[in-house]
């Protein structure tokens, strides 16, 4: 133990954390031992991208696994927190394009394996950036057991689950409607499209029925998709349309019969009543195309440009082909009108392009088998979301989920462990490549697009510990405790780890889902490059230090909610880590290294003053409170609760209280002050480490007969006995009557210096005994010179100034706070100072000119001034009345 006077005059957290975050990795804090003795609570962290840098919501997210993991350290678990990250295609893909682009290159320049050679060499530079900056922040995680979800293991997970999913019939390949981004040339998942209210256009089209003069109008909001009609449909109880049914129209500019159909999809009181089909360019047509045996030719490409089944407008953009195709309609008399139209458009979550719906071949998991456990385990409790008014979020999604479609037409991911044969089309899905085709022995070639990111990541929770294998991790540490996550993801990850995990572990993947809010800028706008507003949390860092910044973003956060960040708020929480450092440091310098406190303080009770009992009392309450608020998952609760203890009643009171017994002669009172300083001191920082880990390690290492480390010791627990109510009772009385004393002199301006004798009447023996036992806390602390306790009202000075607190009057004699005459001579300067600005302010208020010309607001500051003014002029002649 480093002798107890080294504590530096200044906290500097660059000079402590990146030392104390070393000692915690090479003394192996973070990495558990599998004991059945003990148990197990785990955490996985939801995986970072290799694309990543951290960001603010990283740095709640981290700071609120890391709280967790801290505290139930202490508690005794064997605690697992699992670092990892996220191969991220899309992300991590688009990155790697980017780069070759401005090499003048493409992915294909490279072919297959030089791209995925280069997305390796990638991974290499950036994949270890975040998890650096995870440490800077203080994330506890066992990086022993750090994954990646394109490492072996997981791949192996991966390549289990398709197979078996492909086995009982719940993967299969086949043509739907997909969500497809031209930009990334792939198809996304619906929860991948985000959606944006846009200012469109209705266009109406004439369809003319073939055969006759009459027509069809038909409204649509994409003109280029009608190149791929295969019918336009009507209500069957449309009476409008029901003498067409059956009947053929002409597609406009193709020149194609294409049928009038009737199905029950259409909304006959929403625009015509009449809509032109396009299965391959839009769900609900898809579906209709499926009852009604309609064709479905896609005459768009990957990139978004008009195929060859377009006629004239192959090749143009799906934008240019709009505008060609409009004006041609418009020429050729088709083109009924033109009408503004709000509405919803779908864009890539990646790159921000307008995605299109295609018909295209891919893979799709059967989700409604898989949904089914993955919601009783929410509604019987066994996973829990806190807050709990998100699982009515996930409870309607699960509900009407969609099939999943799960192939992505990109190289970074894992590949798809399904071949083709090339003679027979028999499809093969193995986790090695077979030879040959099992039904004809012909050549085999592997699928070449990847699985969705979220496939992989959706096993997280058991692929980490060591699934498929039979692990000692995956025995012992699974499943795991809580997962801490933003309300953002909830679909993306959260439902697919539990439909995942109830399908292949048969047991949920965590016990609870805490939801956190998003990090917002101090106007409560959200953070983004766009407006430049973000902030990077090393930045806060490297300022101000990780624990004022964890401690910024935990206090008065409340899970489910946003919460906006400012400066201030950080420098607020630097300034505490000055004040806790100050007070250690007072508590270090008048402590001796060589004594034994915890003795002392265990052989103390009968010696402790009212001061001792009121601190170890309100201490003990804090350790019930806060560990209950931690239960609860209350942690902004908890760190106020420690915060204002720590501030107000440690600093602020405790301290002052016991400074006189530390310079006494009498050793006996000296040491039980010193050992209750050190026994308050050393649990408040136990209490404190897992919201500040940094500054509590500093100081714990210097508390005499402190353990190894504060990481590994012991979270305080309450105690019966040490709750001292009537002792505690007794000292709010007296620091009542120190505030109130204190609050009278500032009001009188009277100097520190300037003791007064200070009365208490009481009819209440409770309260004349509890100020007896007080009387030197409130002789040093409230400048008394003398303090009188008395039963009743008799001998006080008639000019004494008066306070008033529960159960007892406090009198303080005039002639000791003031010196009458200057005190007299001040307040007729501030009469007449007042005399002068009422003078002023009634002259324009009665100025009728001033009051026709000047504006409401200006009129109404000079009332306000008004106000105020006679407000302190009563005061200052109650003053005088009371002095004359």
């Amino acid at each position: 133990m480093e002798e107890a006077k080294n504590l530096s005059k200044a906290y500097e957290p660059k000079q402590v954390e990146e030392k104390l975050y070393h000692m915690w990795v090479e003394n192996g804090y973070f990495t558990p031992e599998i004991d059945y003795d003990k148990e197990p609570y785990t955490i996985v962290i939801p995986p970072p991208n290799i694309t990543g840098q951290l960001h603010m919501g990283h740095a709640l997210d981290n700071t609120i696994q890391d709280i967790l993991i801290r505290w139930r350290r202490m508690q005794g678990y064997s605690t697992l927190w699992l670092p990892g990250t996220d191969h991220a295609s899309i992300a991590t893909e688009a990155k790697i394009v980017e780069t070759l682009a401005k090499e003048g290159k493409t992915k294909y320049d490279l072919g297959r394996d030089g791209f995925l050679e280069r997305a390796w060499e990638w991974k290499r530079e950036y994949g270890g950036r975040i998890i650096n900056q995870l440490k800077k922040l203080g994330c506890s995680c066992d990086w022993t057991r750090e994954r990646f979800t394109l490492d072996e293991g997981c791949s192996k997970a991966v390549s289990k689950v398709f197979i078996s999913l492909y086995e009982k019939g719940l993967i299969y390949r086949g043509e739907r409607i997909i969500n497809w981004c031209p930009s990334c040339k792939t198809s996304i998942s619906d929860i991948e499209t985000i959606y944006d209210d846009e200012k469109g256009h209705f266009w109406h089209i004439k369809y003319p029925v073939n055969g006759t003069d009459d027509f069809i109008e038909i409204a649509t909001t994409r003109p280029e998709t009608m190149l791929g009609d295969t019918a336009v449909a009507v209500h069957p109880e449309d009476e409008r349309y029901k003498h067409l049914i059956g009947k053929t129209v002409i597609l406009p500019l193709m020149n194609k019969e294409i049928p009038v159909i009737a199905d029950e999809y259409v909304d006959m009181e929403f625009g015509t009543g009449a809509v032109k089909i396009t299965p391959a360019h839009d769900p609900n047509d898809f579906e209709v195309g499926l009852r009604h045996n309609l064709p479905m030719p896609r005459v768009m490409n990957d990139d978004g440009t008009i195929n060859e089944l377009g006629g004239k407008y192959s090749g143009l953009d799906r934008y240019e082909a709009r505008k060609q195709i409009v004006k041609d309609l418009e020429e050729q008399g088709y083109l009924v009108n033109i009408k503004d139209h709000d509405h919803s458009v779908g864009h890539c979550q990646r790159c921000n392009t307008t995605i299109e719906p295609i018909l295209s071949k891919q893979w799709f998991v059967k989700m409604k088998p898989l949904a089914e456990p993955a919601i009783e385990v929410v509604e019987d409790g066994r996973v829990k979301f806190v807050p709990d008014r998100f699982s009515k979020i996930y409870f309607n999604w699960m509900e009407n989920i969609q099939d999943w479609c799960i192939s992505r037409q990109l190289w970074w991911g894992h590949r798809i462990p399904a071949y083709y044969c090339q003679d027979c089309g028999e499809i093969i899905v193995a986790d090695k490549a077979p030879e040959k085709c099992s039904k004809c022995g012909g050549e085999l070639k592997q699928d070449e697009d990847t699985l969705d990111t979220w496939f992989s990541s959706a096993l997280w929770p058991f692929s980490t510990l060591g699934w498929p294998e039979e692990t000692e991790d995956l025995k012992y540490f699974y499943p795991t405790s809580v997962l801490v996550t933003g309300y953002d993801i909830i679909f993306f990850w959260v439902a697919r780890m539990i439909f995942s995990a109830m399908e292949n572990m048969k047991k949920e993947p965590f016990k609870y889902v805490y939801i956190h809010g998003i990090v917002r800028d101090a106007e409560g706008r959200k953070m983004s490059k766009s407006l430049g507003n973000g902030i990077d949390p090393l930045d806060v860092i490297d300022k101000y230090g990780a624990d004022a910044l964890r401690f910024n973003l935990i206090s008065g956060n409340s899970p489910g909610n946003d919460m906006r960040f400012f400066w201030e708020r950080v420098e607020a929480f630097s300034n505490f880590a000055n004040k806790i450092w100050n007070a250690a440091r007072f508590v270090l310098m008048n402590t001796d290294e060589n004594k034994d406190y915890n003795t002392i303080f265990n052989s103390s009770k009968d010696n402790f003053t009212t001061a001792d009992y009121w601190i170890l009392s309100k201490l003990n309450k804090l350790i019930k409170e806060v560990t209950d608020n931690m239960e609860k998952f209350e942690l902004g609760i908890a760190a106020q609760k420690i915060y204002d203890f720590i501030w107000f009643e440690f600093c602020d009171w405790y301290i002052e209280l016991v400074k006189p017994r530390l310079y006494s002669d009498l050793d006996e009172d000296k040491s039980v002050a010193q050992a209750t300083l050190i026994h308050v001191l050393k649990n408040s920082m136990k209490l404190l480490h897992p919201f500040m880990p940094f500054i509590t390690e500093e100081i714990y290492s210097h508390i005499p007969q402190a353990s190894e480390s504060i990481v590994i010791s012991r979270w305080p627990e309450y105690d019966e006995a040490m709750d001292f109510a009537s002792q505690e009772e007794n000292m709010e009385i007296i620091m009542e009557a120190i505030k109130g004393i204190r609050n009278i002199r500032a009001e009188m301006n009277v100097v520190p210096s300037r003791k007064s004798k200070t009365i208490i009447v009481s009819d209440r023996e409770e309260v004349r005994n509890a100020m007896e036992e007080g009387s030197s806390y409130i002789q040093k602390l409230a400048h008394s010179s003398e303090v009188i306790i008395k039963g009743e009202k008799k001998d006080i000075p008639e000019d004494a100034v008066s306070i008033i607190i529960e159960g007892a009057e406090i009198f303080l004699p005039l002639e000791d706070l003031i010196d009458k005459e200057k005190e007299i001579e001040r307040l007729m300067k501030e009469k007449e100072k007042l005399d002068k600005e009422l003078e002023r302010v009634r002259g324009k208020l009665s100025n009728e000119k001033f009051i026709a010309k000047a504006p409401d607001k200006v009129i109404q500051e000079e009332k306000d001034k008004e106000k105020k003014y006679m407000e302190l002029m009563d005061k200052v002649l109650e003053r005088l009345k009371v002095l004359k």
